[in-house]
């Protein structure tokens, strides 16, 4: 298993090297950069012609694109993904603040849709066709067709009136620091996220086991006399969850920029709703930063995600 584990780290650096790259050559397509930042007065009292030389200086974007792209690709394996503009701090430091908000937000959203799609994917293929496989499968589409965003403030209109409860108003604390108002302010986002995960999960969930329960080896359960909760827990359930995993591994990255309006509406300090605001600041490092943090973890959960397969299926070996 370490050797398959070596093999699969040795086989995703080409892609995280792949990925570096692409954020690398995406920064340089804007290369009125400088120009807009010296336009809208960050640099002092600077004349314009100083003041995009003084930019450039501090990207480092007057030296030739190959002596950038391989202080770039150093710095990166350092951990150093470069300095602010506006905030004049480490990128790394300023994730550090505001990662914790979004992987706790994006946790959460995902343990709802678990919670929310495992029991219904299951009960909905069990009972294939009936009223209540009809049911679970509108609200499935309903979860498919609403956005998040729509959900969360649906859940607040509802909370307000009929139980007069609403989100905290004072300002976001940490889980560490205050946990009964963490939670209540990441209550409805993780809600409304985790049901519109739980949608994709179910879906895919019930397709994935009723053809599993279609296979040889169930009907031979079956026949051994087997009761209903061991054949689908036991033999059914690892195989019908390994497309399961794969969809939350990819959708784990997606959390991260996904979030956007959700940490907007609720106040939350996250990564998505600073990638907007580093946009609008014109923040080139920063967003640069922020892109790269997200490929490089979406690589890092597909690498767990494989890792998984062969715990689900026994029939995987590893190679």
């Amino acid at each position: 298993m370490q050797q398959y584990i070596a093999k699969r780290i040795l086989l995703n650096i080409p892609v995280v090297l792949l990925v570096v790259t692409v954020v690398f050559l995406i920064s340089h397509f804007r290369t009125d950069f400088a120009e807009q930042r010296a336009a809208q007065g960050f640099m002092g009292g600077m004349e314009f012609e100083q003041a995009v030389a003084a930019i450039r200086q501090e990207l480092g974007t007057n030296k030739p694109l190959i002596e950038q792209y391989g202080r770039y690709l150093l710095d990166t394996a350092r951990g150093d993904f470069g300095t602010s503009l506006v905030s004049q701090k480490p990128i790394v430091v300023e994730l550090k603040n505001r990662l914790g908000t979004s992987v706790e937000l994006g946790i959460l959203q995902i343990l709802v849709g678990l919670v929310i799609s495992i029991p219904i994917g299951v009960i909905s293929a069990v009972r294939q066709d009936t009223w209540l496989d009809y049911i679970l499968r509108f609200f499935a589409v309903l979860g498919l067709a609403i956005p998040s965003f729509y959900m969360a403030t649906l859940m607040l209109l509802l909370g307000f009136n009929w139980f007069g409860w609403g989100p905290p108003t004072t300002t976001y604390r940490n889980f560490f620091e205050n946990p009964s108002l963490n939670l209540q302010a990441m209550a409805v986002p993780a809600l409304a996220g985790g049901f519109a995960m739980g949608a994709v999960i179910m879906r895919l969930l019930r397709s994935q086991l009723l053809e599993v329960l279609r296979q040889d080896y169930i009907r031979t359960a079956w026949a051994k006399g087997l009761r209903e909760r061991a054949v689908i827990a036991r033999h059914a359930m690892k195989n019908a969850l390994i497309p399961v995993f794969t969809i939350v591994g990819l959708l784990v990255g997606t959390l991260f920029g996904g979030n956007v309006i959700l940490e907007s509406m609720f106040g939350l300090p996250g990564v998505a709703q600073f990638v907007v605001i580093s946009f609008k600041q014109n923040d080139l490092p920063m967003v640069q930063g922020i892109v790269l943090l997200v490929g490089i973890v979406l690589v890092m959960t597909n690498i767990v995600v494989d890792i998984s397969y062969a715990w689900l299926d026994p029939r995987i070996r590893y190679r």
